[in-house]
């Protein structure tokens, strides 16, 4: 089994770049399970319903987000659609659900999306322990357990990585927009990069224009990011499952 994770898509030129090469990746790469981070897919900040809609019509399976979940009001028509995964440390009571399971080639699939703690400065509950409730919930009802991490410190996502070897089959880090080069299979066979990258503008700072960055870097003074133009990439991974034993066989970063 194959497994495409698409990295945190950045406004429509993301979208966009997205439909213009998944169905090619799809079909070249034999994909047959496709994870996208989406928390950024409206103009840089939250989703739409009409986002949720196109990357349905693309054939993402599973929709993970992070801290800017909330951003679009829209959201709460479909944070309880079955592909919409949200961070599931999100204090209780919060619509949405922090893990869904999924049947691909005879196989349960299980994928989680917690948020970290580190420099995030949003108020959840311990990602490492949520982690643990979760798996012991459902370890014995799935095949595969997939964690996006939605972090920013690599410390958090490096740490997390080791706490779940063997516990889980991947685990992977979004949110920060630059993919890195450290896939690896760890010592107890769970599959791990620190982050997947982005699917937006390539001459931008993570997806926005470059020169507001700038002059925010500059200045100190507020001003609103705005998604960059031009030229998009798209950041991804994909990993190669065994069908009999569910392990990891292979990471490879695919970039176009």
């Amino acid at each position: 089994m194959n497994i495409l994770v698409i990295g945190d898509i950045v406004g429509k030129a993301g979208l966009n770049k997205l439909k213009e090469k998944l169905p090619d990746l799809v079909k070249e790469n034999e994909i047959d399970f496709i994870i996208a981070n989406a928390e950024n897919a409206a103009e840089g900040m939250g989703i739409t319903e009409k986002n949720y809609k196109e990357l349905l019509m693309l054939n993402v399976d599973a929709i993970t987000m992070g801290n800017h979940t909330w951003a679009k009001k829209e959201i709460f028509k479909i944070i309880d659609e079955p592909h919409i995964i949200r961070p599931a440390n999100y204090p209780k009571g919060v619509p949405g659900c922090g893990y869904r399971i999924f049947n691909c080639k005879g196989k349960k699939i299980a994928v989680m999306n917690l948020l970290g703690r580190a420099e995030i400065n949003i108020l959840t509950e311990n990602p490492f322990q949520y982690a643990t409730h979760i798996i012991n919930k459902i370890k014995n009802e799935v095949d595969i357990i997939i964690l996006d991490f939605h972090a920013e410190a690599t410390a958090e996502k490096r740490a997390m990585g080791f706490y779940l070897d063997g516990k889980v089959n991947i685990v992977f880090g979004t949110h920060t927009h630059i993919q890195t080069a450290d896939e690896q299979i760890l010592p107890k066979g769970t599959a791990y990069i620190t982050d997947i990258g982005m699917t937006g503008p390539k001459y931008s700072v993570l997806g926005m224009e470059i020169d507001v960055a700038i002059r925010r870097f500059l200045t100190a003074l507020p001003e609103k990011y705005k998604v960059a133009s031009g030229e998009a990439i798209l950041n991804s991974v994909m990993f190669k499952i065994n069908d009999e034993t569910c392990r990891v066989e292979s990471i490879n970063r695919i970039n176009c």
